[in-house]
């Protein structure tokens, strides 16, 4: 099944594939899998067609799993986590704004789902690290969501444990997944098809070599606001509009290779929102902008015995880290509707992809198509 998503992932057109110029150098990847470790995994639940019953269907969502260091790593990592505007939901983010460490991996699904993400989590975790001699064991996962109620019988509750554990035990390097697969398969983004969407950035060695990777779980904005390399793509494609405000919201994790310490980070976090900015979003009052950034610099360092030696990039030299990103948020964005699909769900809604002829004729418009 992964060597199979791996081929679908390849196979999909992105946003630099049709054209859409961005700054910066991405990785190889040009995934948040670029930086070293971090794995990303899926589970995905299409079922059903035509009238809505809750319980029954259409089903159209899912889960996504960000394991900071892999499936295999039990190291806790530096993080921290910022809301642009709260109207939607991340777990574990007290203990995370209080001890500055992630520990395990961050999820994302739809709103109704977020407490049995949370439960398998758990459970998930109880199984690779089983209680201590003393029987001490516990967690308070990361679990974020947006709703995916206009495509999906969210009342109906269709993620289960095993779905989770999936998305966990299948997690991968290389290659992501995007547009309608995991927490992002029924979501809507500036009233195009949305979903799951990834960009990195590699700094040049004089600064140095640091990767910045971000996901995005992109459910935001109207499209009269969206700007694509800088187009007014918004108004430029007007049909098939769905949404008279912006009600949806957007997760965004990024992660870093560069040794920051949670200040350091939440400072990061804080630096999506410019990139969202970039593609016309203005946070608005319906939206949940919850973003979460770590490094996975400093292994062991949540370590409980003697004192742990650290690195820290000095504050003077993180205006890099900060740029890329913006430029990798930008582009993650734009990555999650070019993969996006035409979907229709409950009670036949259908919401249309991001055409990519259309997106490419505007660009060409404004003398900003690449190739």
């Amino acid at each position: 099944m992964v060597a199979a998503n791996l081929a679908v992932a390849q196979a999909k057109p992105r946003a630099r594939d049709l054209g859409v110029p961005f700054d910066g150098t991405p990785g190889v990847y040009n995934a948040i899998t670029d930086v070293k470790g971090v794995e990303v995994g899926h589970t995905t639940l299409i079922s059903g067609s035509g009238k809505l019953k809750v319980g029954e269907g259409p089903v159209r969502t899912g889960v996504t799993a960000v394991l900071p260091r892999g499936k295999d790593s039990l190291d806790p990592v530096f993080g921290a986590w910022f809301t642009l505007n709260g109207n939607g939901e991340m777990t574990g983010t007290t203990w995370l704004e209080d001890s500055g460490f992630l520990e395990g991996p961050v999820m994302i699904t739809n709103t109704h789902s977020v407490g049995v993400v949370r439960d398998a989590v758990i459970a998930w975790r109880i199984k690779k690290a089983p209680p201590d001699s003393e029987g001490y064991s516990w967690s308070l996962p990361v679990v974020a969501e947006t709703a995916d109620d206009d495509l999906n019988d969210m009342n109906g509750f269709h993620v289960k444990p095993e779905h989770a554990f999936h998305a966990l035990d299948t997690a991968h390097g290389g290659p992501v997944e995007e547009g309608n697969v995991g927490g992002g398969t029924g979501m809507i983004c500036n009233e195009f098809k949305g979903g799951i969407g990834t960009s990195s950035r590699v700094l040049p060695a004089r600064l140095g070599g640091y990767t910045v990777g971000v996901l995005v779980q992109c459910n935001y904005g109207r499209r009269s606001q969206l700007r694509i390399a800088g187009v007014p793509v918004g108004q430029e494609i007007t049909d098939h509009m769905v949404r008279d405000e912006d009600i949806g919201s957007i997760i965004i994790v990024i992660a870093t290779d560069a040794p920051l310490l949670p200040t350091q980070l939440k400072r990061v976090a804080r630096r999506a929102a410019l990139g969202l900015g970039r593609d016309g979003s203005f946070s608005g009052d319906g939206s949940g902008d919850i973003f979460i950034a770590f490094s996975t610099a400093n292994p062991g360092a949540a370590d409980a015995t003697g004192v742990r030696d650290l690195k820290m990039l000095p504050n003077q030299k993180i205006n890099p880290i900060f740029l890329a990103t913006v430029q990798a948020t930008e582009e993650a964005v734009v990555n999650a509707m070019v993969a996006a699909e035409t979907m229709t769900g409950i009670n036949d809604y259908t919401v249309y992809a991001l055409p990519h002829d259309r997106l490419r004729e505007v660009l060409k418009k404004y003398n900003r198509l690449a190739k």
